[in-house]
């Protein structure tokens, strides 16, 4: 079963005269992914052909991919709208399979099937890991005759920068039988910023290809085309590597292929997109290598492996491919598996997957469309099942960060953690984040309990069990009742009594119960069991009537939806009598709207991951079809053109909510309710993990060598004008800039004491500052920053760091080379610039010994 672009009427007639041509008018995904990966290489077509428009990331900037094919000297478009010159050829079919997109292209005389491949195989991490996509072409004649045909393909060193006006170097290489070209940032800030809208400018793309099979080319992106349309071949020599802002002329990597005489017999051709970050997460200060470099390998050594396993993992991604898509198709049925194949590819796309201190999986999600959160608690709650379904190692893998520093000294809250940071900054939060006490801590005792279901023990948490014990405890004593608190649907607000949450509560105390029975606890078991027991019967008394249960305990003639009821069937505990989901089910198709059941009776506003869960409560095929249905008519007929989107309005195709996102793995939930089926899957899951790492040690304050404004204000030059070029190196003239005494920004900001009044969106800062000949050798910048701030140590960056601070805040200086400079008795010219978006703002800066602490 696959997911189909819908044919318009000139495709269907194509159809109708080419023999043996497929002409199936289906679902329509409203975003075509193609080379999906990690929240950095996630490229999609937000259009019906793939000729419709630039390719994209899912933030939306452009990042072109493209693809041409000659067919007896005439050149047509298969792959971006670039050049405009040149006609599309017509695309018949698009099938968006687990692993694989597959697009098909006809005309009378030409089949062309491109596929993009990302291998992403859930029970083998060496595979899943490599963060590339397989790009191949089969082409074929149709009218019995032969033809020329030559096949280009590219990537723009778009696919490298955040902004566009980022100067990019292109290089090649040779890697065993492939030719290789290369493009990166010249600036190369390796895991130097974070955010939500923002894409990576660190590390390498690279587009590679047999060397017997292709020729291969850098040059600007229009002149790669022109050269490809007007002969089939490529400029002969690369242009100059010199940086250049990859928007002025579109600095590209091109591949041409020449087939030859192409006949019936199917010829066939592929190229591999990858990207190496180098560093794929900042985790408490210590960068981690992607999974699969974890053993050391090299760009090189990815590639060269990965087109020696081309053909097995090909073989092996449309086997998985079938099996899972047959499943899904059995459980759910053919609307259901048809969207849970999107789900599948956008999130994975949304992790990324990364080595601890000891080689073990980290699964870290970003939180794309609506902070830039990363290992956020209540995203991959609702994501997990697809995990819990097909590798309960990266369920494991996601919960271990949360689990490690909610269990650490670093944590200071009775409860679970909400998050770690911004992705790919994983640095911990010390005011209880976003203060979700009772969801998360919630989360965590389900999401443990059915990773022992899926493993059949409870062997994974106990490094962690006097944590989950401190959240069960929390429960006890809050969840009955939760006080005016954020549960995961922040976006509605705080609200008391919250009868779902609730539910939540009362659910994860019995599968605190479940665990401690298969921790061989009979008395705890025994005891959080009846609790459970007991909580329900009192939520049964508080929020029921009329035949539905409300929103609030004190809030009569509302209602919710109670997708956290879905875990009490799914794990086997029965607390709930079955009436309450029957119940509920029944009231929802009451106040079900054209495109699905609102979250609640304040809003029209529905979130897709839990539709998806309250569907799964239903008893019979046909109702969860019957709930399923008006989602799948969204998807496929809205005009935001997004990743699937998980929240929308249900009354209105044209809304438009956050997208992209990772917790559509949610979808998967309703595997789960099929046992055997879960089963089946989970014990294919045979990874070699071991013990996972603890937590890096922490650095803390030591000495002060060079204080900060706090202690001693400074004299620093500004300005609030944009300077020259080449202002943060030394020797640049700031004379005619103001001077001030540090710290900078508007009085009344937190924690700091403002000397000098910045209001404005920018400042730029300069001081030489002499370090102390005593001063320790191990030294690192304290800065108090609200926003954006860069620092810069002799013209090298040492210090780019998104968002604010409350406090002054130490950080490290990774970047060696800046590094160095920070010596006793050194004198360093320092320049910072901080940019400001709303709120507070201010700048200060001092020069710190550095002591490390581990936990116990």
């Amino acid at each position: 079963m696959t997911a189909s672009v819908r044919l318009p009427l000139a495709a269907l007639l194509l159809a109708a005269a080419i023999p043996g041509l497929v002409a199936e008018e289906d679902f329509r995904p409203p975003a075509i992914p193609l080379v999906t990966f990690d929240p950095y290489l996630s490229v999609w077509c937000e259009a019906d052909h793939l000729t419709d428009g630039p390719t994209r990331h899912w933030t939306r900037r452009e990042h072109p991919l493209t693809s041409l094919i000659r067919i007896d000297g005439t050149a047509y478009r298969l792959l971006g709208d670039q050049p405009h010159s040149l006609p599309a050829f017509p695309q018949t079919r698009v099938q968006v399979l687990p692993t694989r997109t597959i697009v098909d292209f006809a005309n009378s005389a030409i089949q062309v099937t491109l596929t993009f491949m990302t291998p992403a195989l859930p029970n083998d991490l060496d595979a899943l890991g490599l963060p590339l996509s397989f790009i191949s072409w089969q082409v074929r004649a149709r009218d019995g005759g032969t033809h020329a045909v030559e096949l280009y393909d590219a990537a723009s060193a778009l696919l490298t920068v955040n902004q566009p006006n980022q100067a990019v170097v292109c290089s090649r290489a040779t890697c065993g039988a492939l030719t290789a070209l290369r493009a990166g940032t010249k600036d190369q800030p390796v895991l130097g910023s974070s955010g939500d809208d923002h894409r990576i400018d660190w590390g390498y793309a690279y587009l590679a290809a047999p060397s017997a099979e292709a020729t291969a080319a850098i040059g600007a992106a229009a002149d790669l085309a022109a050269s490809f349309a007007a002969n089939g071949r490529l400029p002969a020599a690369d242009e100059p590597a010199e940086p250049r802002p990859a928007n002025e002329r579109q600095p590209t990597l091109g591949l041409a292929f020449a087939l030859g005489r192409v006949g019936e017999a199917a010829v066939s051709r592929h190229a591999v997109l990858a990207y190496d970050e180098i560093y794929s997460i900042k985790y408490f200060g210590q960068n981690l290598r992607p999974y699969w470099r974890r053993n050391g390998a090299e760009a090189g050594d990815m590639l060269t492996q990965a087109e020696r396993d081309y053909p097995a993992l090909a073989r092996r991604c449309a086997a998985f491919d079938d099996e899972l898509m047959a499943d899904l198709t059995r459980v759910g049925g053919r609307r259901y598996a048809l969207l849970t194949a999107c789900a599948y590819r956008q999130c994975l796309a949304a992790n990324g997957l990364a080595a601890d201190a000891a080689k073990q999986p980290l699964l870290f999600t970003k939180e794309n469309t609506s902070n830039g959160d990363i290992a956020t608690t209540d995203v991959f709650f609702p994501q997990d099942p697809i995990f819990i379904f097909l590798s309960p190692t990266l369920a494991k893998a996601s919960l271990v960060p949360i689990l490690a520093y909610g269990a650490s000294k670093r944590w200071k809250f009775p409860c679970a953690p909400h998050d770690l940071g911004t992705y790919p900054i994983a640095k911990g939060t010390d005011d209880g984040g976003e203060a979700m006490p009772v969801e998360e801590s919630g989360n965590m005792l389900i999401l443990c309990d059915a990773i022992a279901h899926a493993e059949g023990n409870a062997d994974f948490i106990t490094p962690w069990w006097p944590a989950l014990s401190r959240w069960a405890a929390y429960l006890e004593q809050f969840g009955l009742d939760p006080e005016q608190q954020l549960c995961t649907d922040d976006f509605m607000g705080h609200l008391a009594h919250n009868a779902n949450l609730s539910v939540k509560a009362i659910v994860a105390l019995a599968a605190f119960g479940d665990l401690c029975r298969m921790r061989g606890d009979r008395a705890g078991a025994e005891r959080y069991a009846g609790l459970a027991r007991t909580d329900a019967a009192h939520w049964l008394t508080v929020a029921t009537e009329a035949g539905h249960s409300r929103l609030a305990f004190d809030k009569p003639n509302t209602w919710s939806q109670k997708y956290n009821l879905v875990w009490d069937h799914i794990l086997g505990l029965n607390v709930f009598p079955p009436e309450v989901a029957r119940q509920e089910l029944a009231y929802y198709r009451t106040v079900m709207q054209r495109y699905g059941v609102p979250l609640d009776s304040r809003t029209k506003l529905t979130k897709t991951d839990w539709s998806f869960w309250i569907a799964t409560m239903a008893e019979k095929q046909d109702d969860f079809e019957g709930f399923i249905s008006p989602m799948y008519d969204y998807f496929n007929q809205t005009d935001k053109r997004d990743p699937l989107a998980d929240s929308y309005e249900t009354d209105n195709v044209h809304s438009e909510g956050m997208h992209a996102r990772p917790v559509i793995g949610g979808l998967f939930i309703k595997m789960l309710a099929d046992q055997a089926c879960w089963k089946k899957w989970a014990q294919a899951d045979r990874q070699p993990v071991g013990s996972w790492a603890k937590l890096p040690p922490r650095q803390v304050v030591g000495t002060v060598v060079v204080p900060a404004g706090n202690q001693a204000p400074a004299s620093w030059r500004y300005t609030t004008s944009s300077p020259a070029e080449g202002w943060e190196k030394p020797g640049f003239d700031a004379s005619s800039w103001q001077e001030g005494l540090s710290g900078f920004g508007s009085p009344g900001t937190p924690g700091i004491v403002i000397k000098t009044v910045w209001k404005s969106d920018d400042i730029w800062l300069v001081r030489d500052i002499t370090i102390p000949a005593d001063a320790p050798a191990d030294l690192a910048l304290l800065v108090h920053h609200d926003d954006d701030v860069e620092v810069y140590l002799d013209g090298i960056r040492a210090l780019a760091e998104p968002g604010w601070t409350t406090a002054y805040t130490l950080f490290p200086v990774d970047n060696q080379a800046a590094r160095a400079r920070l010596k006793p008795g050194a004198t360093v010219h320092v320049a910072a610039h901080n940019h400001q978006y709303a709120g507070g703002q201010c700048f200060d800066l001092g020069i710190v010994s550095v002591v490390t602490e581990s936990d116990p």
